[in-house]
């Protein structure tokens, strides 16, 4: 199979009290490994199964729906376990956190535009912070789409992304997604962020 589930890089309480084991455990298992199942389904026997899941994004108007769907999903996940940590929050450093200044005028006035962006995705979908040439933009995205699909309205890398289906936060914060988006900025991992932010330069 050309994908497979990565592992948690920490335990499944790890994030406790802010995001809870079993959303855990259900969100990565259960809802990412099917992502990766049905990807590897759709994949089967077509030109596109040998590619990488950038490359296949990237040509997301020429893939089947299941494809866009499932290779989205399983991108944007293996993406949200790496920007996130236990002990984590806090302010970027160095030139991520000069970027945020320069780009929002500050780092509340980002925050407060992510925030935002995740509060007002109407039904399922994502937050982002995408690198988009020498500048940051903060946009959101229905379902499992991407910034790095062809048919994104807002194109470009993403180096932080906030998961606002509500699999991700139902079992602890029930309809109170406000809740779920102010307990996730203390558990972002600033590091693996500036790590994707100089990357994608």
């Amino acid at each position: 199979m050309p994908f497979s589930l990565p592992d948690l890089p920490y335990a499944t309480d790890a994030l406790e009290p802010y995001i809870d084991k079993m959303t855990m455990e259900i969100h990565h298992g259960k809802h990412h490994g099917a992502y990766v199942t049905n990807l590897n389904k759709a994949l089967e026997g077509t030109e596109w199964a040998t590619k990488s899941i950038e490359d296949i994004l990237a040509n997301t108007s020429k893939v089947p729906m299941a494809v866009r769907n499932n290779g989205g999903g399983h991108y944007n996940h293996s993406l949200f376990w790496n920007i996130m940590k236990a002990k984590g929050g806090g302010t970027p450093v160095g030139d991520l956190s000069s970027a945020i200044s320069r780009d929002f005028g500050s780092f509340e006035k980002f925050k407060e535009q992510f925030s935002n962006a995740g509060l007002t995705r109407f039904g399922s979908g994502w937050a982002w912070l995408v690198k988009q040439h020498d500048k940051l933009v903060v946009c959101s995205t229905p379902n499992q789409d991407s910034p790095l699909m062809d048919i994104a309205e807002v194109k470009g890398v993403p180096i932080l992304g906030m998961d606002v289906w509500e699999h991700a936060y139902y079992l602890k914060y029930q309809n109170r997604r406000a809740e779920y988006i102010a307990a996730f900025w203390s558990v972002i991992n600033w590091d693996g962020v500036a790590k994707r932010f100089a990357a994608a330069r």
